[in-house]
């Protein structure tokens, strides 16, 4: 993009972003489309030469970054309404069954790395959301997410491990009963 190019649309920021305004309602959702409609247009390498062209071109970039958000919108909101259905549906074990698991949980994680056993009881089921736990550890929460498969894969190999067959059938005689661990 040429200099002039650039100084042409930002003469037109005004404008450019009153007509993101009137399709976003929120001011700081439209600063946000105006400014990455920007960085799309200098990272472009087919930037019209005359001013008239280059302001129509951008335009029909901030038109297609609208479209994008309308679009990212509509399928959180689908995604949404399908995991909010699927919560209603979810059945919440009975306290002496929760009990008893947490019975065969609390020796099995005492068994895994301290920082796997941490995350699983904050956020597994001390049910702290992931991006809280991340930021409380000071890691990003991509790495928590990485961090928290692992400690669950670990987890449940050593349930299988401990338990056997219990792990995936339920306890009914196993050395976790047997052992009368309580929680």
């Amino acid at each position: 993009m040429t200099e002039t190019n650039l100084n042409t649309l930002l003469s037109h920021r005004q404008q450019f972003l009153g007509f993101v305004r009137r399709r976003v309602q929120d001011q700081e959702l439209a600063e946000d489309l105006l400014q990455g409609a920007y960085l799309r247009a200098l990272k472009s390498e087919g930037t019209p030469q005359d001013e008239e062209s280059v302001v129509a071109w951008f335009y029909r970039i901030l038109r297609n970054a609208v479209i994008d958000q309308y679009r990212r919108k509509t399928t959180e909101s689908k995604a949404l309404s399908a995991w909010g259905k699927e919560m209603e549906a979810e059945v919440v074990p009975a306290p002496e069954l929760r009990n008893e698991i947490c019975a065969c949980l609390s020796k099995v994680l005492d068994q895994l790395p301290a920082n796997y056993a941490g995350l699983l009881k904050s956020v597994d089921l001390g049910e702290r959301p992931l991006q809280q736990f991340a930021a409380e550890q000071g890691i990003s929460a991509g790495n928590a997410a990485v961090r928290a498969h692992r400690a669950r894969a670990a987890l449940r190999k050593q349930l299988t491990r401990t338990c056997g067959a219990c792990s995936e059938h339920g306890c009914i005689d196993c050395t976790c009963r047997s052992q009368n661990i309580s929680v």
